[in-house]
């Protein structure tokens, strides 16, 4: 129906923004700066949402929270704190055998092998170690192009906890115990988990319990405000030296700071602009400029693409998909992958 006299619509109908007059009951519901229509749905989360009288009603499943690890140390835990730390040797990222009474009665762990990816001091996760129970232990390593697994040790002739299968670039670890791992096979790593093990968890993923600020829990389950203190905690072998904090990459590198800046200003740009308001990119973008000048022993592409990505998966989980590749950018061989 046209709006009339001027755009005024009928005492029972209202302005649909586009010259003419609708029901209240038809007025469209938004998000992420997109209209639906009533009885449209979208997918938020793990949960889906209906519009219904200008109102979104959505499902209310507990939904798995993600731990994520990528490029020269850039970590998020599961309640969303982020932090950096650069340490050369094998830590945990997440576990169940926390405390004293609960050492006993843990089901899995996942640890990740750092290893120097620069002159700068700067390190990188290229291994990672999925144990679950005491019957099964899953590696996994980075061959410089395309990674591999091996289960180390298993119950004879008992089925495998796990399940392993590729999603895109990603190798995709299933477990049977709640936790989902992905990994491009070489430095990012997500790792999901389920609701049911809020607040019995630990390691440099932090405790799940709905709270970042005190995620910087030790393994001596001593809450610290150093960093460095709460990530050497969890280094697997005492006999790894205590890590440093490392030198600032494109001080380092200076001749490296403006194509650095140039570049990972895509995360910034209009080409992500429909994520900026749901998850922060300054953040990430600062973390691409480090990386990007870190990896001064080759491997450019890389160390940026890495970054890029890393923001990229953080838009998907919110639901919004980018497609910032190109040929030029960070370009994938969709055929190849599919």
């Amino acid at each position: 129906t046209h709006c009339v006299s001027g755009c005024v619509c009928p005492h029972d109908q209202v302005l649909d923004g586009k010259g003419g007059c609708i029901a209240p009951e038809d007025c469209p519901c938004i998000h992420n700066g997109n209209s639906y229509s009533p009885g449209e749905s979208i997918r938020v989360g793990c949960n889906t949402c209906t519009c219904r009288n200008r109102k979104w009603q959505c499902s209310e499943e507990p939904c798995l929270e993600t731990c994520s690890v990528y490029g020269d140390g850039h970590y998020t835990t599961f309640d969303g704190k982020r932090f950096d730390f650069e340490g050369d040797c094998e830590y945990v990222l997440v576990q169940n055998y926390c405390g004293q009474q609960a050492m006993n009665q843990g089901t899995f762990s996942v640890i990740t092998e750092n290893i120097p990816c620069g002159t700068t001091g700067t390190t990188c996760s290229k291994s990672i170690k999925v144990f679950l129970g005491v019957s099964t232990s899953l590696s996994q390593k980075d061959g410089t192009s395309d990674g591999h697994s091996d289960v180390i040790q298993r119950t004879p002739g008992g089925k495998m906890p796990f399940q392993i299968r590729s999603m895109g670039i990603y190798l995709v670890v299933d477990t049977t115990v709640g936790l989902i791992l992905m990994w491009d096979k070489k430095t990012s790593i997500f790792i999901k988990l389920s609701p049911s093990f809020q607040g019995h968890v630990c390691g440099l993923c932090g405790n799940y319990d709905g709270n970042g600020n005190n995620d910087f829990t030790t393994r001596s389950q001593s809450v610290v405000g150093n960093v460095l203190e709460f990530a050497n905690s969890w280094k697997v072998s005492s006999s790894c030296p205590n890590a440093n904090r490392t030198q600032d990459p494109c001080t380092a590198n200076p001749y490296r700071k403006a194509w650095a800046q140039k570049q990972c200003s895509i995360i910034t740009s209009e080409v992500f602009a429909k994520c900026h308001s749901q998850v922060e990119p300054n953040e990430y973008y600062q973390a691409c400029v480090d990386d990007a000048c870190a990896c001064d022993t080759g491997g450019d592409c890389e160390c940026f693409c890495t970054a890029v990505a890393a923001y990229a998966q953080a838009c998907n989980e919110m639901d919004i998909c980018i497609s910032w590749r190109t040929p030029s950018i960070c370009p994938l061989f969709c055929d190849y992958y599919n």
